[in-house]
Order: C-alpha cells, then structure tokens, then sequence
C-alpha cells in the first residue's frame, strides 16, 4: 500500500504572497485563436499585486538593517500598496501610517481601517505640488522617530521581488511559452521585474506598456517625451515621471488604452469568465485583447496581470449613477 507524505504545514499570511494562478481567459482566446492569461494577483492575502512590492520592500529593508521591530512604515499610495504593507506589517511588528489621495475608493479607505493603519488622506493634486502623496510621505517619514519610508516609486526592491518571483512564475506556468506580456504600470515595479525576468529566458518576448488617459509614459516610449492626453478613472497606474523602478523596464512596444475599453472589459470579464476585476485589471485585459486581434489566429500566448479585484471599487463600478458622471456606459467588447 502506497503511504501519502503529509502535506506540508500551512504557512503564514508573508508566505503565502505569489505562487497566484494564471488563468486562461476562455472568452478572448477562443474569440481570437490566440492563448490570453491573467495572473490572479487578486488571489494574494491582501488582495492585489501589491503585496508583492510590500514584501520584497520589507524584505530588504529588515535584511539591510533599516526596519526592526516597533518601527513605523510609512508610505504614500493609491491604496493597494499601502494594503499590502498593513496586511504584512502586524504579523511582523510593525506600525503603518499612510498617506492616499481623497479622490480613491471608499472600499480602500475602509480595509486599511481594519488593518490597522492610519491613514491621513491628502488632496488628489499634481507630482509639483508639495502636497502630493508623495511628498507628504516622505515628510513624514524623515519626523517620525523610528519611521522607515517604503518609497515603492524608487525603492528598486519593488520590482526586484517582481524578477524573482513573479516573472520566473509566468515563465514556469506558461512551460516557457510567452509571446507577449502586457500591463500598465504606475510605481513600474510589476512591469520592471517581469519584462527583464522573461526577457532573460528570451529575449524575443514582446513586452508592451498599456497605458491609461492622463499617463506620459505611451508618449515616452513613442517619441522620448513625457505627454499626457485625456484623463482616465483608473486608480494606482499611469505617471508622469520616470521613476528608478521605471528605468529598469525592459519595453519594446506601448498602447494607449481608453476608459471605455476598460469598462467594456471589466463587464465582458464577469460576465463571461466569471472574473470580476478591477479598473487597472480591465485596462490590462484590454490592451491583451488589442495584442491578440493584431496576431489574429497565430497562437501567440498574451499575459498579463489581474491586478485586484472589482469589488475593491464596487461602489463605483456597480453604481449607475457613477458610471453616468463618468459617461461610462458599458458595452459589448469589440472582438472584430
């Protein structure tokens, strides 16, 4: 008689961050004849991708000596980093205080209330002004006793954690089959990991920025110049600096992708794939859609991230009177 081994233990909240699955998206593949996946960052404890950029930060910091039990985290975010960081920080002893702008999602504001952090809203205002989230972070960072500032946007730890967990994972999962990886970026730490984790398994992986209204990088990587055009509802990605995590991206291609197409594909993913996503994931789904109408047919494997998930921003995505000030009327994705 075979004996079965044990399973191993269950591990605690930190080591479960990664290892997500990637999920064929059935509706867009068959519709296109080539192979579209979301790796479900949903599926991580605190709920985004983000917890990955938390983990790999704190990580680093503890092994360089720079946050030690009683410490205070500090950072500015849109929410899902700031998330990731309360989720992590109470198993391992540490306090977190953070700054959001007070235009993002009242779901957010809520959870990082349960989690335990403070969080000190600011006004939604441009990077110059010293009143931005990141700069009142980094204030705060530098008065507070024992503070350590996490600095996602520069702290190259975000995107390194990326290269070495969540890159090789797509490699693994798709059996080394990846023809084109796709996602938006904002603090660029997901894209900087896994552009240059697939693009040292091959090099002739095609990697492509989608990026939102209101967002310069479509314009940098077109023609070197930061630009904006229009302005998107979209929470925690498009920027308009180049940030060190950003420098790291190993890009050929971008996209820009409208706030109708996101929408659209928010809706079209509930309601065909069961998957029900955030503003960023339906962005990012878009831009593979794009992708593989382009190679029509061919086969190409398209990745890309599934961000969080819709019930992060339910009170605006499935709010009717929102949806209307925002003149989003969801309709059927275009598969032509």
């Amino acid at each position: 008689m075979t004996t079965l081994r044990n399973p191993p233990l269950p591990g605690s909240v930190w080591d479960n961050v990664g290892n997500t699955p990637l999920i064929r998206i059935r509706s867009l593949s068959e519709a296109t004849g080539c192979e579209i996946y979301g790796k479900a960052e949903f599926l991580n404890p605190g709920g985004s991708v983000k917890d990955r950029a938390a983990k790999g930060i704190i990580a680093d910091a503890e092994a360089r000596g720079l946050l030690k039990p009683g410490y205070t985290i500090v950072e500015g975010t849109a929410g899902n980093t700031g998330i990731g960081l309360a989720t992590l920080a109470g198993e391992r002893g540490y306090k977190v205080i953070l700054t959001l702008p007070d235009d993002q999602a009242q779901e957010k504001f809520d959870l990082l209330g349960a989690l335990g952090a403070e969080v000190r809203k600011v006004p939604a205002v441009p990077f110059a002004n010293p009143n931005h989230f990141y700069h009142t972070a980094k204030r705060l960072a530098e008065e507070l006793p024992n503070a350590f500032w996490a600095n996602q946007f520069e702290n190259t730890a975000n995107g390194d954690f990326h290269a070495q967990t969540t890159g090789p994972e797509i490699w693994a999962q798709t059996a080394g089959k990846v023809d084109f990886f796709t996602c938006a970026v904002g603090s660029s730490g997901t894209m900087s990991g896994i552009s240059r984790a697939l693009k040292a398994q091959n090099p002739n992986v095609q990697i492509v920025i989608a990026d939102p209204g209101g967002s310069g990088m479509f314009s940098y990587l077109k023609t070197g110049e930061i630009k904006s055009e229009g302005r998107s509802v979209t929470e925690g990605i498009g920027i308009m600096r180049i940030t060190e995590n950003f420098k790291q991206i190993v890009a050929d291609d971008a996209l820009r992708v409208n706030d109708q197409e996101m929408i659209d594909m928010v809706f079209h993913l509930a309601k065909h794939d069961g998957l029900f996503v955030g503003t960023s994931s339906g962005l990012n789904v878009a831009a593979a859609l794009r992708l593989a109408l382009s190679n029509r047919g061919s086969g190409k494997t398209i990745v890309t991230v599934l961000c969080d998930s819709g019930s992060r921003y339910a009170s605006r995505l499935l709010n009717p009177t929102w949806r209307a000030e925002k003149a989003l009327d969801p309709q059927p994705v275009d598969l032509r």
